[in-house]
C-alpha cells in the first residue's frame, strides 16, 4: 500500500476550479482533503495570493514516482508552465511524503526529493495537513504540530481559511 500527502496550490485563473480538478481526478484514491486556505505567495516573487490545500491519497499500485507523474499530469492539464521558480501557477502539486509497506520513502533524486524539503518552513502545507491528520509526522523532522509551532506566528496568522470554498465530493468525483 502506498500513501502520500500531496500539497495543492493555485494563484492564476480560477484557482478553486484548478484545485477542484485535482480533487476530482484523485477522488478514486482520496482518503482526506483539507479545507482550502488563502495564503500570501512564498518565495519572493511578486504575484497574487494562493489557494492551498492538502490531500491524503492511497493506492496500492502507485509508488512515489507514480504520485509525482500523476501530480505533473494534473499540472499539465491546467496549462501549468514552469518559467519562474516559485512563480505564479495554475496548479502546483507537490508530493510531500510517501509511505509504503516498508515505511517512509526517502529520495535524494533532484526530480523527487522526499520528504519534500521545503515542508518544515511552510505553514501553507503544515496547517492544512494538520486539519486532515492532527497526529501527522514529517519523516526525519518530527511532529507537524511542533514544526508549525516553531514557525513565526505571522506565518500561520497570514493564512485565511476559506470556509466558503468547500469540496463537493459527490460532484467533484469522476463519473
Amino acid at each position: 500500500m502506498s500513501r502520500a500527502v500531496l500539497s495543492l496550490g493555485s494563484n492564476l485563473g480560477d484557482r478553486f476550479a484548478y484545485l477542484r480538478s485535482a480533487v476530482a481526478d484523485l477522488a478514486d484514491v482520496l482518503v482526506a482533503a483539507s479545507p482550502v486556505y488563502e495564503t500570501a505567495p512564498w518565495g519572493g516573487v511578486a504575484q497574487d495570493d494562493f489557494l492551498n490545500a492538502v490531500l491524503i491519497v492511497e493506492d496500492p499500485g502507485t509508488d512515489a514516482w507514480g504520485w509525482l507523474r500523476r501530480g505533473r499530469r494534473l499540472e499539465d492539464a491546467t496549462g501549468r508552465v514552469r518559467e519562474v521558480r516559485w512563480g505564479p501557477r495554475t496548479l502546483d502539486v507537490d508530493v510531500v511524503t510517501v509511505s509504503d509497506g516498508g515505511g517512509d520513502v526517502h529520495s535524494d533524486d533532484p526530480e523527487l526529493l522526499l520528504p519534500h524539503p521545503g515542508t518544515p518552513e511552510r505553514a501553507t502545507v503544515l496547517l492544512p495537513w494538520l486539519d486532515v491528520d492532527p497526529d501527522a509526522v514529517l519523516p526525519g523532522r518530527g511532529p507537524v504540530r511542533a514544526l508549525l509551532d516553531a514557525l513565526p506566528a505571522a506565518d500561520a496568522a497570514g493564512m485565511r481559511r476559506r470556509d466558503d470554498l468547500r469540496w463537493d465530493l459527490s460532484r467533484d468525483r469522476p463519473r
